[in-house]
Parts: structure tokens; C-alpha cells; sequence
């Protein structure tokens, strides 16, 4: 009779009572006005000050540092840290266990990243930027206006455009997301390639960056995209009809 009382007990859940402590240390940080590198109080302090165990408050923290938003000093105990967003979203971006539509919305958002961040890059261009662009468009093989995705030039070109903004976060995030981009990109996850006359060159953005305008260059960064777009969307060019 005892050992079917035990069997039937089931364990509490505390994972409810971590997440309200997690959620109180957050508030208690933004209404003692904490910033960056102030530290915070010791986990006893803490347990008592919430009324749970010190467990529950080092749960509690472990959740805060996993998030970047609390490390620990030397000699100073936990410290309030600006967490690395970017660097947060790395750790789980690995294409192999992501959903193919989480991948898919991956891909998309980067579709409208570089088309939004035409501004910047007109903005904050230089000539020595415009050289550098030039130098690595001539290396590309002559075919490359026919060529929707080569991973090496991708890299090379997108990558400086995004120095170009001078966003230290973008920077990080388009080296985050190529691997996400080549991955669905030769995955299969996308329709097939679409026919696509008016596709824009690397070296027709270039010559937009040097002369155009920002709305210029994000119509041209939208034709560069265009196959990409055209492979979400499955808008296959017909073929002319014969007269």
C-alpha cells in the first residue's frame, strides 16, 4: 500500500516558480535603474529578499546568463552585461536541426534585410569602398550575371556591402545567416529556378552605389534578389507563347 502511495506521488514542477523568480529579477533590475557592469545582489540576499530557495535563484541566474544578461567577475560576483544578441541566436542557428519553415523564414528575412539596407550603404560609402567593390566584381567569372547563388562571391561582395553600413550588429548577423542561406539554398526546401531576364549584376549594384540613389539601389538589390523571391513565391516564368 505505501509503495503504490509512493509510486503514484508525482514530482512538483518548480519550472513555473523559476520562470516568475526569472521574470521578477529582470523587473527588480530596470526598477533599481541597474546598468551595465553594476553588480547584483548574492543569491542569499536574493532568495530571501523573493521568498524562494537559493536553488530556485540559481536556476533563475543560470536562465539570465544563458541569456547574456548577467556574468560573473572576478571578485565582484554577478554583474549586469549587455548581452550579444547576434551571438545569443548563433548558438541555436545550426540549419541541420532547424524546420524547414523556420528556415525558409530565415531565408526570407535576409531577402529584406539587404533590400532595406540601401540607406545605409549610400549614407555611409566611401571611395575606398566603391574601389574595393570594384575589385571584386572584376574578379567574379564573366557568367556571374547568369549565376543566381555562388557561395564564395556571395560572401565576398554581400559581405562588404554590409561593412559598408557600418551596423556592427548587421555585420555579425550576415555572417550568421550564410550558412542558413547556402543550406536552403541547395536543400530543395525552395522551388525550382525561376527564368529571370532582368536580373541585376553585382557590378550593376556597383555602378548604382557609385551614381545612383538609395531607391535606385533598392530596386536593383530587388532584381539581384529577384530568383531567390521568385523561388519562395513559385512564380516560374511561362514560356512565350508561339504565334
Amino acid at each position: 500500500m505505501e509503495e503504490q502511495l509512493i509510486q503514484g506521488i508525482k514530482s512538483i514542477d518548480t519550472s513555473s516558480l523559476v520562470d516568475k523568480v526569472e521574470s521578477n529579477l529582470i523587473e527588480l533590475f530596470i526598477q533599481n535603474n541597474y546598468k551595465v557592469g553594476d553588480s547584483i545582489p548574492k543569491e542569499l540576499e536574493l532568495a530571501q529578499s523573493l521568498g524562494v530557495s537559493r536553488t530556485v535563484i540559481r536556476e533563475a541566474m543560470l536562465r539570465l546568463r544563458l541569456m547574456g544578461l548577467v556574468e560573473s567577475k572576478k571578485h565582484r560576483g554577478a554583474v549586469i552585461t549587455s548581452p550579444d544578441l547576434v551571438s545569443i541566436l548563433e548558438k541555436s542557428m545550426n540549419p541541420k536541426i532547424l524546420g524547414d519553415n523556420t528556415l525558409k523564414e530565415i531565408f526570407e528575412m535576409r531577402l529584406s534585410l539587404e533590400i532595406g539596407m540601401a540607406d545605409f550603404i549610400m549614407e555611409r560609402v566611401t571611395k575606398k569602398d566603391i574601389v574595393e567593390l570594384k575589385t571584386l566584381v572584376k574578379n567574379e567569372p564573366k557568367i556571374s550575371d547568369r549565376m543566381i547563388f555562388q557561395i564564395d562571391h556571395e560572401i565576398a561582395f554581400h559581405g562588404k556591402l554590409y561593412e559598408i553600413t557600418q551596423n556592427e550588429t548587421m555585420i555579425k548577423f550576415q555572417r550568421m545567416l550564410l550558412p542558413v542561406f547556402d543550406y536552403v539554398h541547395t536543400s530543395g526546401i525552395l522551388g525550382k529556378y525561376p527564368a529571370n531576364a532582368n536580373f541585376v549584376s553585382h557590378q550593376e549594384l556597383v555602378e548604382i552605389i557609385e551614381n545612383g540613389t538609395s531607391e535606385q539601389l533598392r530596386n536593383g538589390m530587388r532584381g539581384h534578389l529577384a530568383n531567390h523571391f521568385g523561388r519562395i513565391f513559385d512564380k516560374l516564368e511561362e514560356p512565350a507563347l508561339k504565334m
